[in-house]
């Protein structure tokens, strides 16, 4: 299917790598121009020299940054100052006790996972809205709907930008703007490792048994893959979603557990 959004320029944050790496790669196979961003300059080069050998015809950028600090997003936005199209993502804190987050933890966490995304939204809306035309998604988790112990303040950050963002979402909603969030659960990254190797170590076990465990708790009973999740983020920007907006997409493979 034709997503309509050949040519569009797209920024995607935290993209060298897991769900941030395959949206962008998704988006380029449509045809959307990219910008990808993280931290380390030489995963992030690679992931620009992948995307471009996988898609050759579509500009691919590469911006080294912290977005959470205000130089960063300048550095973005001179990359790529009036894109059609922003992903918002953030590797997110690590799995801890929240007996062990002090005050500087909490507010970091705050400030990566709910002013960050806020602030590149206002950064970009107004260019949105003169073009008639914006896709804005935010990876946030589905720990915002189903709490993920050692996840506390990430489930709780990502939770105060979708209220948030729920109503700047409906107030721009007749500019052929949409704002939608894609709520992932266990998929199989970088970050999830990471996450069973702490679950591990929190509970004495061995890594095998918590990854098994993680994945037998799902209906599907396997981990998704970041394919699967990016394909998703491209619809969810493409012509064809102009009537979704505002809303929280569930990808958990079942594990939310709810009739609505």
């Amino acid at each position: 299917m034709d997503l309509g959004i050949r040519g569009k320029n797209a920024i995607i944050c935290a993209s060298s790598r897991g769900l941030g790496k395959a949206c962008a790669l998704s988006l380029a196979i449509n045809g959307v121009n990219v910008v990808l961003n993280g931290r380390d300059e030489k995963v992030l080069n690679n992931t620009k020299n992948e995307i471009l050998d996988a898609t050759p015809n579509v500009k691919v950028n590469a911006v080294a940054c912290d977005v959470s600090t205000q130089e960063g997003r300048n550095m973005l936005m001179e990359a790529c100052p009036s894109p059609d199209i922003l992903v918002n993502n953030n590797g997110g804190p690590p799995f801890r006790d929240f007996r062990e987050l002090d005050r500087d933890s909490i507010i970091e966490g705050v400030d990566m996972n709910m002013i960050t995304p806020i602030e590149l939204v206002k950064s970009v809306i107004d260019g949105m809205i003169e073009k008639n035309f914006g896709r804005i998604v935010n990876i946030t988790s589905v720990s915002v709907k189903r709490p993920v112990v050692g996840l506390d303040l990430s489930s709780g950050a990502r939770a105060g930008l979708t209220a948030f963002l729920a109503g700047v979402s409906r107030s721009i909603a007749d500019k052929n703007i949409t704002i939608n969030n894609i709520l992932p659960g266990f998929f199989d990254t970088d970050r999830l490792r990471q996450g069973v190797t702490s679950m591990a170590k929190m509970n004495s076990e061995s890594e095998n048994v918590v990854a098994d465990r993680m994945a037998n708790s799902i209906p599907s009973k396997r981990f998704g893959t970041p394919h699967e999740f990016g394909e998703t983020c491209a619809y969810l920007c493409s012509v064809q979603a102009g009537y979704i907006t505002g809303q929280n997409i569930l990808l958990d493979g079942g594990l939310f557990d709810s009739s609505f």
